[in-house]
């Protein structure tokens, strides 16, 4: 499905659900696009995951059913997917700054949220610096760790500074600046060149979970306890080419992408949820450092 008209579909498949249990993975399901993009897609286009997009949306309902003194706050609390009355009053108050009972004697405190409209400007997507490449599967190597959409933002970048400095038997950062391996792990991590990639690969089956790897690649041995290899494809990559300090130039390109190049591109969409950043070596705040982002592409 086109990129812009999935987003616009999921939103009314969400409208028209906001008193059933649903979640991202269902949103996703009905308008055939992958998980982890439409999730990662819908964040950096609207600021809202589609989490909070659905909890906005319904406190928002639930207030204008507080104001007309329809319904009891117990049965609102149901009606909008809470278990108990106290946890959705809790969510109310906090979402527009009044309880349900304050709401009702003043309505000019209730918190407006209308549905989003998808709107794109199409700024240069053709000129993006990228290139799509056919390549043979390969497979990669690294240390794995599952996150949910919610809160990979946050713990991702832990992750990486777990695995870069001294809080491991091994340190990738000493590895990276000569350091001579003396375990099976540290020799993985030099020959494969471990700390290349950042991948994210939706195949959990947990909704809302992916996996995410610090990863190089592999050619082949031993794969040393507490590593893992995942193996792609043959199938195209859009590779898009990122210059500057990071991670502003990583997450101005991704940005990019999702705003731009996916909903003008009329030749390619996502084929599988995974994508690829890749990291040269030297200092990550240079003004010339090189990385890119890898996305899987078929043609439509």
């Amino acid at each position: 499905m086109e990129w812009t008209e999935g987003l616009k579909k999921a939103i009314d498949f969400m409208e028209n659900h906001l008193q059933d249990d649903i979640s991202a993975e269902d949103v996703a399901n009905e308008v055939n696009i992958s998980s982890f993009y439409l999730q990662r897609g819908f964040k950096i286009m609207t600021g809202y995951s589609i989490g909070e997009y659905l909890r906005c949306r319904r406190l928002y309902m639930a207030a204008l059913d507080v104001i007309a003194n329809r319904e009891k706050v117990i049965d609102l609390a149901y009606k909008y997917g809470y278990d108990t009355p106290e946890s959705f009053t809790k969510a109310f108050t906090r979402f527009h700054g009044a309880s349900p009972m304050q709401l009702r004697k003043d309505c000019r405190k209730v918190k407006t949220f209308l549905p989003l409209k998808i709107v794109v400007s199409i700024q240069g997507g053709n000129d993006m610096d990228f290139t799509v490449e056919k390549m043979n599967g390969f497979q990669v190597i690294g240390f794995e760790r599952r996150f949910t959409a919610e809160d990979s933002y946050a713990r991702i970048p832990e992750f990486w500074d777990e695995c870069c400095n001294h809080k491991q038997s091994w340190c990738m950062k000493d590895l990276w600046n000569g350091k001579a391996p003396e375990t099976p792990v540290e020799k993985a991590i030099c020959d494969c060149k471990v700390g290349e990639f950042g991948i994210c690969i939706d195949d959990t089956g947990v909704p809302g979970e992916f996996r995410y790897m610090i990863a190089g690649t592999y050619h082949g041995g031993e794969v040393p306890e507490g590593m893992t290899v995942f193996e792609f494809p043959d199938m195209e990559w859009a590779k898009f080419r990122c210059c500057g300090p990071m991670p502003g130039s990583l997450q101005s390109v991704n940005t990019r992408i999702f705003n731009e190049w996916l909903p003008g591109n009329p030749d390619y969409e996502i084929a599988m949820g995974a994508n690829i950043e890749w990291y040269d070596k030297g200092d990550t705040g240079a003004a010339d450092y090189e990385s890119a982002i890898w996305i899987p592409v078929k043609r439509k």
